[in-house]
Parts: C-alpha cells; structure tokens; sequence
C-alpha cells in the first residue's frame, strides 16, 4: 500500500535496499523523495524498483527494473525523476512501454525472456533455452518483429533447422575449446518448444495476443528406452568387478554407476551429491534439489555398502570426489564407454541404467506407484512406460485367478499344474547376476604373460591370434587385456592344449576377491 504521510517514508539507500527483508508476500518500500518511487519486494528475493503515479485519473505503476546493473538507488531514481517529467508533460511512460514492446524484435522478446521469463527456472533450464535461442533461433527469425511472426514462419524455422541450415563450428573461450552446431530433427523440436515458451511470455507482456507456436506439428522422436537383461546386467557387473581389482578406471567411477544402478537416481543426483546428504540412520540420500525438486532418496542396504565404502577426501565434501579441491567427479561418461565396450553394451546410455533399476523392480511385482516413489517421479504416467516389464507378476495373477475361475467351472487341471498354481516358486537368477548389486563375482583374470603360460604359448602367439581374430576370448578393459580363467579353461579343452602351471606368472593373476587394489577403493555391498 502507498502511504501518503511524508514521516512515513525514508530516503532509499543502498544499505537499506540490500538489507530489506524477504517478505511472505509483496510489499513496498517508499522513497522520501520523489515521490511515487520506491522498490518491491517479492518473496523470492526480488528487488525491483518502481514508480507509482496517477495519469488521467487512473493509477498506474511503472516498472523501472531489478536492482543491480545497470539499476542502482541512484540511477532508478534519476529514471524516476525523469518519468515525472513526462508525466508532467502529458505522456503516460506505461502507454508508451507497451507501445514499444508491440515493435520488440524476437531477439529482443527472447532476451527479456531469459532475463525475466525465466528468473525463477533452473539454471541447466535457463542454460538449455539459451542454447537454442543463441545456436538456432535468433540466426533465422531473431531479426523479425515478433508482433508479426505467424505459424508458418515457426514451421520453416523448424524445417531449417532439420535441414541444418544453423549448422556452425566457432571457437570457444577455452583452450582448444571448439563449439559444433550440428541442427536436426531433435535440436528442431527443441527451438519450437523454447520460441513457443517465449511467446508465451510475450503474451502476459503484451507483445502480442497470441502464440503462433501452439498447434506446430514437430518431427516424431525416438524414444531412447533401453532395458538390461539379466543376461547383460551379469556381464556388467562382472566388467565393473574386474576394472576395479584391475585398477584400470577410477574407483570413484566404478562407484558411482554402481549407485546409479542400485539406486535409478539421475546421474547429477549421484554425481553432485554431497556427504552431509547421505542420512546413514534412516538409510537415505536427502537431496535438497533436483529435475522435480527436493526429495528423499531411499536406499537399498547394497547401495548403502558401497557408500560406506567410498573414502572421503580431505577437503572434498562430495561424495565421488573430483580431481580437484572441491569438484565432484567429472569424467564419468568416458569411464562408462570404455565399461559398456567391455561388457559388450555400447547402445547403452548412463540415464539407461535408471531404466533398469525401474524394470527389474517391475519385474519382481513392484507396484508401479512404489517404483514411481522410488525414481521421484512427479506424475504417475511417467512411470507408465515400465508397465509392460511387469508381465511376470500379472501372468502369475492371470493363473490364479483362472485357475479359481475353471474350478468353480468344474474344469479339471493337471495335478502338477494345480500345485504350481497355488505355489508358484521364482526361477533363479542367471549366473553373476548378482554381482552388479554387489556380491564378488568368483572369476580369476589373467593378463596376456599369465594366459600364454597357462595355455603354454609365447605372448608373441596370443598377440597375433588376437589380431587374426582366433583365440580364447579376451577383454579389453581401459588400455588392459584381460582373459578370463573359465574361458580359458574352455577354449583349451576344446583345441586339445596342454596345460601347464603359471610358474613365475602367477603373480600376475588377479583374483577378484583378494587382489590388493580393493582394500581401498569402493567396493560394491555383499
């Protein structure tokens, strides 16, 4: 409320605006002199300079702007001081405001976008939408009024933009540090999808009345769902296992997939997660942001053993350290490509590890609610997408419910059948399946001298079988080759290969459980 008692307002001052309070609800600040002008105060935590005046017999308020360059006390009460005078002269600054925006450019509407638009987003949100204002946007339609962009102008942008007309290579400011536009299909649907949000905006600033975006038919995206089977799921934790008692990748990269498998947690969820947020009493990650907000993350007693197991490093407060003093890990895709080559997965995506924590929990009978709650979901239907993964426990329940059904009917069953029915017993789970939720897969790894003498064969013999293509089965983990001993064991009883001891080689052969490089490094939970 304006008060109209001069000893009831105070001269404005830096001090003062900085120090005001954040309000549970809008309030005002009124300045001694001029008056009229004074600063809002918002409840989350904007500051925005203002001038209330009366023109015509109406009042109005005008926006000045936010507190901060180029506005300062001094500076808005120039601009107010200014305002005034035109008031006085007969013209409205607010008429005249509005006026101008209806000949706002769209590089003009997506800038006051971002600035405004987007105060209250995330900042990965704000940084995605300027991306493809800067890369796509401003280069076709940035020069044009956005009073007059129509429908069909949306849709050659788009198309353009799939044609990669936008396409572009500069130089960034880091050291060799290159940037590629390549445009597509996807980053298409994506500058629709960011035009249609700031013409949106325009429309509550009165650029204009409508949004010729709505209604634009974008390119079909490929969905990106990918699901481990058991199957892969074994050979992964077995790949994981081995590069750890190898000692070929970062024991904090090994970690965290393991976390990201044993908890479907987002990858920024587990990466940038800081120790203080790990509650070990009630067995839970308490994040205090994340892509739907804060959230309790509740973690299984396999997910806590290998928290416990990650040592803290002096300084760091995030959980998988980085290599600096108060980074989190920062090249965990690079280890994850060299891990999914060796497990044989390179379709494979880290977001995909979510899906699998979420469709082997469908698989057991988990209601997709639980599973929802479990992943932080926002809404039921995001987790929709796992509902043909349950078929095990709805064919389990179409059994017994027909089974009831044909017994009332009189129908005769096989006695065996009928037993199954009443008792249905889960089928064990494939060999090393476990191992990715953290029991030690029992495997014995050899290096290229240890394989040669087992097999009794030169180095020189088991390099140039590898590179004809012939030979037992090898690995490649990180820059190490690896044989596996069952393999081994395999291939030399089916080409009739003598054995031999390891003699001097032995040294050389890794075993999972009592290698020295585990006794400190994250571990998965037994």
């Amino acid at each position: 409320m304006i008060s109209g008692r001069r000893g009831s307002r105070r001269r404005l001052t830096k001090k003062r605006v900085e120090r005001a309070p954040v309000p549970a609800k809008p309030g005002f600040i009124w300045d001694a002199e001029p008056v009229g002008f004074g600063l809002k105060l918002t409840p989350n935590g904007a500051r925005i300079y203002v001038l209330q005046y009366r023109f015509e017999g109406r009042s109005r308020r005008y926006v000045i702007g936010n507190h901060g360059s180029p506005w300062t006390v001094e500076t808005a009460r120039q601009e107010a001081l200014r305002l005034l005078g035109r008031i006085q002269a007969g013209h409205d600054p607010q008429k005249e405001k509005t006026g101008a925006r209806r000949d706002m450019s769209v590089s003009e509407l997506c800038d006051l976008y971002l600035s405004e638009g987007l105060r209250a987003a995330k900042p990965l949100s704000v940084q995605s939408a300027e991306t493809d204002i800067r890369n796509h946007i401003k280069p076709i339609l940035g020069a044009r009024l956005a009073a007059s962009i129509t429908s069909e102008d949306v849709e050659r942008m788009m198309f353009a933009i799939a044609e990669g007309r936008t396409k572009l290579r500069r130089r960034t400011g880091r050291r060799r540090g290159l940037s590629r536009v390549r445009g597509g299909k996807g980053a298409a649907n994506s500058a629709v999808a960011v035009l249609s949000a700031a013409l949106t905006f325009g429309i509550r600033r009165g650029v204009r009345p409508d949004n010729p975006a709505l209604g634009i038919r974008k390119f079909p995206e490929k969905k990106m769902d990918r699901f481990l089977s058991p199957a892969e799921l074994a050979r992964l934790g077995e790949v994981l296992a081995a590069a750890e008692a190898l000692g070929v990748e970062s024991p904090y990269a090994i970690a965290a997939l393991r976390l990201l498998i044993l908890t479907g947690c987002r990858k920024n969820e587990i990466v940038k997660a800081e120790r203080t947020w790990v509650d070990m009493t009630h067995r839970c990650l308490r994040l205090p942001d994340s892509k739907t907000g804060a959230k309790v993350v509740h973690l299984g007693e396999a997910a806590m053993e290998v928290i416990r197991s990650v040592p803290p490093l002096e300084g760091n407060p995030y959980l998988l350290p980085g290599r600096g003093a108060a980074v989190p890990i920062a090249d965990l895709q690079s280890s994850w490509e060299r891990i999914r080559a060796a497990a044989g997965l390179k379709d494979v995506r880290i977001h995909d590890l979510r899906h699998a924590f979420a469709s082997f929990g469908a698989a057991t009978g988990e209601s997709l609610l639980v599973i929802g709650a479990l992943l932080g979901h926002r809404v039921a239907t995001t987790t929709e997408r796992y509902t043909h993964l349950a078929d095990t426990p709805l064919r389990g329940a179409a059994d017994r419910i027909s089974g009831e059904v044909a017994r009332l009917m009189g129908l005769s069953l096989p006695a065996e059948r009928a037993t199954l029915l009443r008792c249905a017993t889960p089928a064990e789970p494939p060999p090393g399946a476990q191992g990715v939720l953290g029991e030690v897969i029992q495997t014995r790894w050899l290096d290229t001298p240890a394989a040669a003498a087992l097999l009794g064969n030169t180095i020189g013999t088991l390099q140039t079988w590898r590179w004809m293509g012939v030979g037992p089965p090898f690995r490649r983990i990180g820059r190490r080759i690896v044989y596996a001993l069952g393999d081994l064991d395999a291939w030399r009883r089916e080409h009739g290969q003598a054995s031999s001891t390891l003699g001097a080689s032995t040294a050389n052969v890794v075993r999972l459980t009592d290698h020295p490089a585990r006794r400190n490094r994250p571990s998965a939970a037994s």
